[in-house]
This record gives structure tokens, sequence and C-alpha cells, in this order.
């Protein structure tokens, strides 16, 4: 699998919050912050239409900082293009 760097946070200081594009499968390839066990938390009992409660084993919720908007944007777009 090859990861193309897309961008990272601008107000990191040491590697925080990266964004990649995964081509081959189509995917975005997100690193952020880990949630607080509260946050998680409140996340874990969340109903939602046509998804069970909880946090599915090999998932994980992450903090994405809005700043990083533009990057994510741009990730996109490179999926999308043909």
């Amino acid at each position: 699998m090859a990861l193309r760097f897309v961008g990272i946070d601008p107000s990191s200081s040491d590697g925080e919050s990266v964004g990649w594009v995964d081509e081959e499968h189509q995917e975005l390839v997100l690193q952020g912050w880990k949630p607080s066990p509260e946050l998680e938390a409140e996340c874990a009992p969340l109903e939602l239409p046509g998804h069970g409660t909880g946090i599915p084993e090999g998932e994980a919720v992450v903090r994405i900082p809005a700043r990083m908007v533009r990057m994510i944007r741009e990730a996109c777009d490179a999926l999308e293009r043909p």
C-alpha cells in the first residue's frame, strides 16, 4: 500500500494530525488525537440509524482539528480526480 502524504496540521510542532490518501483503496488516512475517555464514552452509546451502538472492534474515535479542513478537502479532491 502506497500512501501519498497530503498535509499536516499547520499548528503541529511534532508531527501531530497528519493526512494521507490511499489511492489504491480510495481512502483517506487520518492521524488525530485520541479522545478523552469521557468523549469516547459519550460517543459509544449513541444510537444512529443503520449503526449499532458502541465503537466496533477495529475502529476508533479520533479528534481532527478544524484547522485541518483545507488539507482534508485537498485529500478528498485527490480521491475524486480520475
